[in-house]
């Protein structure tokens, strides 16, 4: 299978778990120099209403995604287990 990061950019993420919107998809992450996908990154709820950006964002390894669709991913792994603090998810591959 091959896309574009375009194809991907903004397409809901849903959790297959239970059946939680986790949100859209913002960035990936690749491994260098193979050119692998390793995640995909989608920011976390907004606090406060909206006016305070998100602390967390879910990193969820691309051996999660279950389905990509024309407008959702379906995932399975539990929220909590792949939110990291925002700006932390380059470290983890």
């Amino acid at each position: 299978m091959s896309a574009k990061f375009t194809d991907l950019h903004c397409k809901e993420v849903i959790c297959i778990c239970d059946g939680r919107r986790l949100g859209y998809i913002e960035d990936v992450i690749i491994r260098l120099p193979g050119g692998e996908v390793n995640a995909i990154v989608v920011p976390g709820r907004c606090r406060w209403g909206g006016f305070s950006p998100p602390k967390d964002d879910y990193v969820i390894p691309w051996g999660s995604i279950c389905r990509i669709g024309p407008d959702i991913v379906l995932v399975d792994i539990k929220p909590d287990d792949c939110r990291v603090m925002r700006n932390k998810a380059r470290l983890l591959f």
